[in-house]
């Protein structure tokens, strides 16, 4: 983590300095892999492939599979179409997936291969699918990749075949673990629903050890639901900017209307998805979630002077810190800092939309703050070092800055890299806001007790 004077701003015009984000071809893998049997293929070089998966490795604790066409000097220059025609041949003969799932990089898209002409001409045997989704690295971030790659999903796979929707529900739960996923998945069954969810990596990124490798685990969703969410009465995208675009390209493909919800966490944000969902299939909410709605405002109350007027910093992926700051404001915290790598705003909608939506958040509780969209970990050291908060949220490199401040700090998010477990454990839902209270609590009282035991070793002395 590089250092920066107190007091001082650097002001930047460009420039990137230990970035908040990482590149689209993560996001899209990810994706792509929360279909059933479906291989992600990086059309590039095979470095990028290399640490795209390695990335995705780290976080998760599995093996992930994916190809790559392999990029050398003469595709470089000639463009890549016979690497990709070669590598479609070769990926059903060797690896047989049901889906190959396209994505591309730096490389690639510079030089402009178009790759729906390349995968109309290419050998695909019968029964086998090719997907893609464009990908540049230079633009958003991996959160930009797996919106993409949703929407190639609908685009490709998407079918209305009936003249009456079904009572059913498309979920795009946008870019969490499979734990939240999971979660997700509990809370609609408990509330008496059919559902397609798209993508979907539990079962797959948290597969258990069965002694046997496998090429494709059981989890993801099925190519025949893919098909059939253009016949869903509704589609709800949890998280504006990693699911809305596929659920606003499947409301005008297949006129399943859209809504579009913040990523559950929390108490309100869980309260929403809940009344959408009941308001939409005239459902009740059963006692069980109503118990944990109970336990968690229990909770919030018995705690409250854990959290009451501490300053926070939160920063990671938009949809999450969205969601985390409306949290936080219910504990009676004060997140005075908030950035986002990812550029604030989804395809085709406003730039300064991320930044709005928070700072209309702040105004609300009477909060002062600063906000930013495709900012970088040193302009935030920056903040903290002039303004210290008492807590910091977000992924693992957030450790440097809370290292060198010695601030308390919560992982959340993507990447996570120096703790394990986080892939099971949801963060979404009410039960995932107890254990963010739980993770919040501990790193403010272990912060409490070091300082006490600091005084007391003082007094001794």
């Amino acid at each position: 983590m590089l250092d920066c004077t107190p007091k001082e701003i650097i002001e930047r015009s460009g420039g990137v300095i230990n970035p908040a984000k990482t590149c689209q071809p993560i996001g899209a893998m990810y994706a792509a892999l929360g279909i059933h049997n479906c291989l992600p293929h990086s059309h590039g070089s095979q470095g990028c492939c290399s640490y795209h998966r390695m990335h995705l490795t780290r976080h998760f604790r599995e093996p992930v599979m994916a190809t790559t066409s392999s990029f050398t000097e003469g595709a470089s220059v000639f463009g890549g179409v016979a690497n990709l025609k070669t590598a479609i041949k070769n990926v059903f003969a060797i690896y047989n997936p049901d889906v190959m799932a396209v994505h591309t990089t730096c490389l690639s898209e510079t030089i402009g291969d178009d790759i729906t002409t390349i995968i109309k001409s290419a050998e695909v045997p019968e029964g086998k699918l090719v997907i893609h989704a464009n990908t540049p690295s230079y633009q958003g971030s991996h959160i930009t990749g797996f919106s993409n790659m949703t929407k190639g999903i609908v685009s490709y796979l998407a079918e209305a075949t009936l003249e009456a929707k079904k009572e059913q529900v498309n979920i795009i739960p946008g870019f969490v673990n499979p734990g939240d996923m999971r979660e997700i998945k509990r809370i609609v069954n408990l509330m008496g629903m059919k559902f397609i969810m798209f993508p979907d990596t539990s079962g797959v990124l948290d597969s258990p050890m069965t002694g046997k490798f496998a090429m494709y685990p059981k989890g993801g969703v099925k190519v025949e639901d893919l098909r059939d969410t253009g016949n869903s009465k509704l589609t709800i995208a949890l998280g504006t900017y990693a699911s809305s675009d596929a659920a606003n390209l499947l409301e005008r493909k297949c006129n399943v209307p859209a809504v579009t919800l913040k990523t559950p966490i929390g108490i309100k944000a869980t309260d929403e998805f809940l009344m959408t969902l009941r308001q939409s299939f005239i459902k009740e909410v059963p006692y069980q979630l109503e118990e944990e709605r109970g336990q968690l405002a229990d909770i919030m109350i018995d705690t409250h002077y854990h959290f009451h007027g501490k300053k926070v910093a939160i920063f990671g992926d938009p949809d999450i810190i969205i969601g985390l700051t409306e949290f936080v404001l219910s504990l009676g915290m004060k997140p005075v800092y908030v950035l986002t790598g990812t550029p604030g705003g989804t395809i085709g909608g406003p730039k300064g939309m991320f930044e709005k939506e928070i700072k209309d958040m702040l105004v609300e509780a009477g909060i002062e703050g600063k906000v930013k969209a495709a900012g970088d970990l040193f302009e935030l050291h920056q903040w903290i070092k002039n303004e210290p908060v008492d807590l910091l949220i977000g992924n693992t490199y957030g450790k440097y800055i809370a290292r060198a401040e010695d601030i308390p700090f919560v992982r959340v998010g993507f990447p996570i890299l120096d703790r394990s477990m986080h892939p099971y454990l949801p963060v979404v839902g009410y039960r995932g806001a107890m254990r963010l209270l739980e993770l919040i609590s501990n790193a403010l009282l272990e912060r409490v007790d070091r300082d006490a035991r600091d005084e007391d070793f003082e007094l001794v002395m």
